[in-house]
């Protein structure tokens, strides 16, 4: 249980002093835009590089992997079905697919893996699933849906190696994959620019709060509550039912599996959404209320299949 709480108490920490920079005004009126930017371009794909390049590819071929896999695909495809009856707009609904399936694996996934589950590691493979999958695909779709789709279809197909996210992520898969040592003169720089990339993000998100309306209001409450819904009880229960049903997991590691699943949605999304203009409120939304319904589901979780 300490592992949940001191997980979610450090965002909690971080995203407030956004919050008071935003109210009092001390970055300016450019500042959650500036670090936005400073995220998405900089510090994240550093982030993203220096993370998968030292990783264990092996986990891509673990059960686990295709239980995350899994869930992930069944609780963004609902969302994903329901956004094209309704008409949401191909941007808006991958931002709520994203809220819907992507969890909290880095900056609170990471320190919920050692408190609750015992071991770090553990976190790997939903880690790489999203960095090298799921993320390079979200942000190709954002850019053909918005100003990248312009131009000839050989420019448009090479969208991915334009985005410094994919970028980061591709070449991070590629050092691993070969076995090469980055040079520390080269790794510890990205490093450092690296661990940049948690705190703007959070701070940009804590910025945006100021002055911003009740959440779960307006036009965005419908696609709101259900990416909640999905992400605090639809991929977790999907983990659940495939990890013991399916592929027959027991004690820690279905424990595991659920409780990456039960993860809330991650704050870099609302990243995506700023940085490409779409869906922002969804996601700003989407990600508070899931970190707050995922306090008592992980507790919960913790305290039934611990």
């Amino acid at each position: 249980m300490q592992g949940v709480l001191t997980g979610f108490a450090v965002i909690a920490v971080v995203i407030a002093v956004g919050y008071v920079l935003g109210l009092r005004g001390h970055l300016g009126p450019q500042g959650r835009e500036v670090l936005t930017k400073l995220a998405f371009h900089v510090a994240s794909p550093a982030l993203l590089f220096t993370t998968l390049a030292t990783a264990d590819l092996s986990v891509v071929f673990s059960s686990r992997l295709l239980v995350t896999a899994l869930s992930t695909v069944a609780a963004a495809g609902v969302f994903v079905a329901v956004g094209v009856v309704r008409g949401w707009g191909v941007g808006r609904t991958t931002i709520g697919a994203l809220c819907s399936g992507y969890v909290n694996s880095g900056n609170l996934g990471i320190p919920i893996a050692v408190y609750v589950l015992g071991d770090a590691s553990l976190v790997a493979p939903v880690l790489l699933f999203q960095l090298v999958l799921v993320t390079p695909v979200a942000v190709t779709i954002l850019d053909l849906s918005g100003g990248g789709a312009r131009g000839p279809l050989w420019r448009r197909l090479l969208t991915p190696l334009r985005n410094p996210i994919a970028l980061g992520s591709l070449a991070g898969v590629a050092v691993a994959a070969t076995g090469l040592r980055v040079p520390d003169p080269v790794m510890d720089p990205l490093t450092l620019i690296g661990n940049m990339s948690v705190p703007a993000v959070l701070l940009a998100f804590g910025i945006s709060l100021c002055g911003s309306t009740m959440p779960m209001r307006g036009a965005d409450r419908e696609p709101v509550l259900l990416a909640v819904a999905l992400k605090a009880v639809g991929q977790p229960a999907v983990a659940w039912a495939l990890a013991s049903g399916v592929f027959g997991l027991r004690g820690a590691q279905l424990l595991d599996v659920v409780v990456t699943s039960a993860l809330p949605a991650a704050q870099n999304l609302y990243t995506y959404a700023s940085t490409y203009e779409v869906g922002e409120r969804l996601a700003r939304d989407a990600i508070l209320v899931s970190t707050v319904v995922s306090v008592p589901v992980l507790v919960g979780v913790a305290a039934v299949l611990g």
